[in-house]
């Protein structure tokens, strides 16, 4: 590892969680150490990338560096990353999410094109072409995906709905603004668990997806839906009045903080990707159960976690290693059985994994796929920070139409 880095690393403190693991047949020394730069560094997350390390010492010779950031939806691990690369101190590989959000990365030049890689490795007839065409710019694709998430899953605390007499899964909105009413009325503080900034867009994009429809909440990012509509409105008010129900505190919690309310009785639904679970079952909560978002039919609203190679990475070698590893069947089942989410490739075997990760698993391959905006695969980088700085403003002040008028402005910036 350079001087440069280890500096950088050790300056973002106890947020850097450093823990090399030497691989068979590694040699000692920088040239054999590959820093992978993710913000999995809790819970399930964290046990996720633990997966995907073992099956890295299993097929490399080279050492695994621990560069992860903690914070949910790598809101700490971007701003040092950006701070990394500005000062040409690039990891070996860094963590992104799939799609648009790579799209600043592509155009200043600091990630490399992977395309003839996915040849030689064979991950263009392992992936769907639909994913391979979302991280892809001019025909070049420059990142290897690791997973698939789901993240328009309303999760739920069974005891907490039973106790409160709920018995039937709400399908729509209106029976979830039921489900709610009766939640507070029998004193429950926070019907719907909810954290800041991102989490509040994710409620959003999902509220979206059941007043639009599939296509047009699509094309609220592509342009095609007039974000001033009323039918858009519409959806922002419905939106406003769940905010009601959520946690006042929400723009102090990050993820994990909601969900702990959901765990402890606090809350009876907790909207999150379905990275959640493994969280729960790492923390020792398997009381819960799951449905899509009510109103949002078999929409299933995804984001893919990948890696790329940064340019003037210290060891590339080493970096087309973990790629190829993520890229893996072996890699994506450790991983992905451990964090949650499903395989980005196709040849999964869903008796491999569990119940939800099953049901996931069917829903990619048969139900109506949206990108999130929240998670990068709709939206750039800034059209995302554009539209959590909207989303926060909005948590605190309920200017409608300013929220409206923000949003419109975030998704002209990120036009997938």
């Amino acid at each position: 590892m350079s001087r440069m880095r280890r500096a950088a690393v050790a300056a973002v403190g106890a947020l850097a969680l450093l823990s090399p693991a030497a691989c068979g047949g590694a040699d000692s020394g920088a040239d054999q150490e590959v820093e992978v730069f993710t913000w999995w560094a809790d819970g399930g997350e964290k046990a996720g990338l633990d997966g995907l390390v073992a099956a890295f010492d299993e097929q490399c010779d080279y050492s695994f560096v621990n560069g992860a950031v903690a914070g949910g939806a790598g809101s700490n691990a971007k701003q040092v990353l950006a701070s990394r690369l500005q000062q040409g101190d690039a990891p070996d590989t860094f963590q992104a999410h799939a799609g648009a959000a790579l799209s600043e990365y592509i155009a200043a030049g600091q990630i490399e094109d992977l395309s003839a890689l996915y040849d030689e490795w064979g991950l263009t007839e392992a992936l769907p072409p639909g994913l391979i065409d979302n991280l892809s710019v001019d025909g070049k694709v420059y990142s290897v995906p690791a997973n698939v998430h789901r993240s328009n899953v309303l999760w739920t605390n069974t005891s907490v709905l039973a106790d409160a007499g709920i018995t039937a899964e709400p399908t729509t909105l209106a029976d979830l603004l039921a489900a709610l009413d009766t939640l507070k009325a029998a004193g429950i503080s926070a019907p719907l668990a909810i954290g800041k900034d991102w989490s509040q867009l994710m409620l959003l994009e999902a509220v979206l997806i059941s007043d639009l429809g599939p296509e047009g909440f699509t094309g609220l990012w592509t342009g095609a839906t007039d974000w001033n509509s009323p039918e858009v409105t519409q959806g922002l008010e419905n939106y406003k009045r769940l905010l009601s129900y959520t946690n006042t505190d929400r723009d102090t919690y990050d993820w994990t903080d909601a969900g702990k309310l959901l765990m402890d009785g606090k809350a009876g639904f907790f909207l999150m990707g379905d990275w959640a679970p493994s969280d729960f079952e790492a923390k020792g909560f398997t009381d819960f159960g799951y449905i899509t978002f009510p109103g949002n039919g078999d929409t299933f609203q995804w984001l893919a976690d990948s890696f790329v190679l940064p340019q003037g990475a210290d060891n590339p070698e080493g970096t087309k290693c973990w790629l190829k590893t993520v890229g893996s069947a072996e890699g994506q089942q450790a991983f992905n059985l451990k964090k949650g989410s499903i395989p980005a490739r196709t040849d999964a075997v869903e008796a491999d994994y569990p119940a939800y990760q099953q049901s996931a698993i069917q829903a990619w391959k048969t139900g109506t796929q949206v990108p999130s905006c929240a998670h990068g695969a709709a939206c750039s980088q800034g059209a995302i920070e554009a539209a959590n700085s909207a989303i926060g403003k909005f948590s605190s002040d309920q200017d409608l139409a300013g929220l409206q008028k923000a949003m419109s402005a975030a998704a002209a910036l990120g036009k997938n």
